[in-house]
């Protein structure tokens, strides 16, 4: 079967409209999950729109252009999307997401029509809901739509088969592209390797009770150890965080600082060669994108070594 990875198209639609009725976390969480269900949607020939990534949509050239944010892409934009200012506003207003969630919480409930539409909520006990797995496919069996209420769904292989396609739909508008290029470019000059560095720190402080949350003198040391390991090339550094950064913990080693905004940041990250951090879907969809080798670090303690540095699959 053809998908909407480097093989093809995607397949004309033949299955039930999935829509995103969830609204998980900030951009690399919606990005994630969204991702994934396009996967799907790729594989099967279902469709797929997603209400909860409005907070977003005018970042990426598709979605821009699209209120509801919709896979396959459409031909044609939609009423609201034509009426100047129309998108933007109904944008604002969140309606379609809390009309979306209300409908998803309500058809579990009140399940009026049947098997026709249903609600889908991650597998209890389950560390991901496998999206290509037989208990999904039994749920949404003879569905004509599903409301997708979770964050843990999950389809690895599929993103895989996919993923050329799952990168062009997610293909940032211009102005960002070029602030994330430019900022990995002048390091370039000077390097023969990028490694960008996620230092993850503001709601780190309390998530998990900071068990990631690092000092700046550790990312530095990780970025010191890593450096000896490419064979006398000339390393440089982009830092990308969430706070501002003390330029003097990193006196001594060749940086510079990413874009400043949570999306330029997060594709200039995906230019780079390498890139490391604390646990993040940020950075797991930097090295998704960008298709380059990530390292997440879970001890302070735990040593960087090239070795273990893989493309991420969103799990």
């Amino acid at each position: 079967m053809q998908g909407a990875g480097k093989d093809g198209p995607p397949p004309s639609p033949r299955g039930p409209l999935f829509i995103i009725a969830g609204r998980t976390g900030r951009l690399a969480n919606r990005l994630v999950l969204f991702a994934n269900f396009i996967a799907l949607a790729a594989e099967r020939g279902y469709r797929v729109t997603n209400p909860t990534f409005h907070s977003y949509a005018t970042l990426f050239e598709t979605t821009r252009r699209d209120i509801y944010c919709r896979y396959p892409v459409a031909g044609h934009g939609s009423a609201f999307d034509l009426i100047p200012g129309a998108a933007a506003l109904l944008r604002g207003t969140r309606v379609f997401f809390h009309a979306a969630r209300t409908a998803s919480v309500l058809n579990e409930r009140l399940p009026m029509f049947g098997g026709r539409v249903v609600t889908l909520r991650e597998t209890p006990g389950t560390e991901i809901t496998d999206l290509a797995g037989p208990e999904v496919e039994a749920k949404v069996r003879g569905a004509s739509v599903v409301l997708v209420n979770g964050w843990m769904f999950r389809a690895p292989q599929l993103l895989h088969r996919h993923g050329d396609g799952i990168r062009r739909y997610f293909r940032p508008v211009e102005t960002l592209r070029k602030a994330s290029r430019e900022a990995v470019a002048g390091l370039r000059q000077n390097a023969d390797v990028v490694v960008g560095v996620h230092v993850r720190r503001g709601d780190y402080a309390t998530w998990k009770n900071g068990q990631y949350l690092f000092p700046l003198s550790r990312y530095a040391a990780w970025m010191r150890e890593l450096g000896d390991q490419f064979g006398g090339k000339r390393v440089a550094y982009l830092l990308c965080s969430d706070e501002p950064l003390d330029a003097g913990a990193f006196s001594e080693l060749p940086t510079a600082s990413g874009p400043g905004s949570a999306a330029a940041d997060l594709y200039a990250l995906a230019e780079c060669d390498y890139v490391f951090g604390p646990p993040s879907t940020f950075s797991q969809w930097a090295s998704f994108y960008g298709n380059k080798p990530l390292l997440h670090l879970t001890d302070s303690h735990q040593s960087v070594e090239l070795g273990r540095f893989a493309v991420s699959d969103l799990v």
